[in-house]
């Protein structure tokens, strides 16, 4: 009996986990279709306008350590319940807002909020699932992330365009209170292997106004303020550093990184990961747009072959990271990434649809191949009572690798067109810039697979 109730436990925490692993990335990736329309209606600068994606994400970075730590110390269940509260209130009050200000801080409130979503559910996964399960559930989690964050503009284009912007936040209300059912009435037991440590205020607070000045700072660049606040950020960083170290109980362990080389090298190839990836589907949907003159439905359409893959080859992947060592399997899918990105490297104003759907089948199935094997090796590499805080780690790695992967974009864009509205006469330079960014993003990948490599085993 006890047997049977803990598997249908699992089943509940599988279930609870894929839909709080989809609306978080989801949330990130498809607001960018609808800044145009909700630009309009709010008579917003460009610069303001930015925000409303930007806030969201800077939120969850800067939040995602604290929390992690905060849910191993006073229960993973207790935390993931309150994200879930926290982020579908938040985006039924995103949904109502009736200015740029009150949506720009209701979109840091629900950043938050998707911090306490995403710095559980993978905790609570590796806390239920033993060794031998694990790799197969967090692939079903991992493909779900990769499903949101590549269908979002997709989906949130669809939205837009039907049922206009608002219904890209109202969308998450249902998927919030199936989870908020789920957790307080059918997921049992609590998690809280840290209970009874001290929390690390003070190295929390050092760490989240660090890395608030770095990831803002990027996005000051090539301004002479944002050099400064990038240069600020990496000392605090190493303030922090040389302050966890002396401690009893910090915020995060050195030594997880230190003494720890699976997680240590298992982080780097995930940051390298989405650096050289997140990008993908900015690119591809600006070029199917503007040089092929398709439209967005259309192009939702062709970009879905990605997370289609995705979906299909992550629980395959993960399962099989469960038999074979995760390094091995993962560095294969990276590989098969640099094929993928190589394909694009290629693109001009002839290139075929098949051509476009054919390199994003094969970089589906390197991110499938790469990320839940990667998710394994990260979470078996820890104890339990790190789960919260390893599960935020690389969370925050998924979101510094957006930010810049994206920044590389913006930045070749700036070099190769320059700041004008992209017309047909800047195609050719336009054609260039996002060629260049799939060489850097290939040798960024390329040398993802050594890091991938060098992380050793895990059994």
């Amino acid at each position: 009996m006890e047997k049977d109730k803990n598997v249908v436990n699992k089943k509940i925490a599988l279930v609870a986990a894929v839909i709080g692993s989809f609306i978080t990335p989801y949330m990130s990736s498809a607001i960018n279709v609808a800044l145009p329309p909700i630009g309009k209606e709010f008579s917003m600068q460009a610069f303001l306008l930015s925000w409303i994606a930007t806030s969201y994400i800077l939120s969850a970075a800067i939040f995602l350590v604290p929390i992690g730590k905060i849910a191993d110390l006073y229960g993973r269940k207790k935390i993931f319940l309150y994200g879930v509260i926290s982020y579908t209130f938040f985006s039924l009050l995103c949904g109502i807002a009736t200015s740029s200000t009150s949506l720009i801080i209701f979109r840091v409130m629900q950043g938050i909020g998707s911090a306490m979503i995403f710095s559980t559910c993978i905790a609570i996964l590796t806390s239920l699932f033993p060794a031998g399960e694990r790799g197969k559930a967090l692939g079903i989690s991992s493909a779900s992330t990769y499903l949101g964050l590549s269908s979002g503009p997709a989906l949130g284009g669809f939205l837009t365009y039907h049922f206009g912007w608002r219904s890209i936040f109202f969308a998450n209300i249902p998927f919030g209170l199936i989870l908020i059912f789920l957790i307080i009435w059918k997921l049992d037991g609590e998690w809280a292997e840290a209970r009874g440590e001290k929390f690390d205020y003070l190295g929390s607070i050092i760490y989240s106004i660090a890395l608030m000045m770095i990831m803002f700072g990027f996005y000051l660049l090539p301004a002479l303020a944002g050099k400064w606040l990038i240069l600020l950020g990496i000392f605090g960083i190493l303030f922090f550093i040389w302050l966890e170290m002396r401690l009893v109980h910090p915020v995060l362990h050195i030594d997880l990184f230190k003494k720890n080389k699976v997680f240590a090298f298992s982080n780097l190839a995930a940051l390298i990961s989405y650096c050289a990836t997140a990008a993908i589907g900015f690119l591809l949907s600006l070029y199917l747009q503007y040089v092929k003159g398709l439209n967005p439905q259309t192009t939702g359409f062709i970009l879905v072959a990605q997370p289609i893959m995705m979906s299909v080859f992550s629980p395959f992947a993960g399962k099989l990271s469960d038999k074979v060592e995760p390094r091995i399997v993962a560095s294969i899918g990276m590989g098969l990434t640099v094929i993928g990105l190589l394909f694009f490297t290629r693109l001009n104003e002839n290139t075929s649809i098949l051509f476009i759907i054919f390199g994003l089948l094969i970089l589906g199935l390197g991110f499938a191949l790469f990320s839940s094997p990667n998710v394994n090796a990260i979470m078996s590499s820890v104890e339990n009572k790190f789960y919260g805080v390893a599960s935020a780690m690389l969370a925050t790695m998924r979101l510094i690798g957006y930010m810049l992967s994206i920044g590389i974009a913006m930045f070749l864009f700036g070099l190769y067109v320059g700041n004008v509205e992209i017309k047909p006469e800047h195609y050719s330079n336009f054609l260039i810039s996002i060629r260049v960014a799939f060489v850097v993003f290939a040798i960024l990948c390329f040398g993802g697979i050594f890091a991938s490599l060098s992380r050793g085993k895990i059994r």
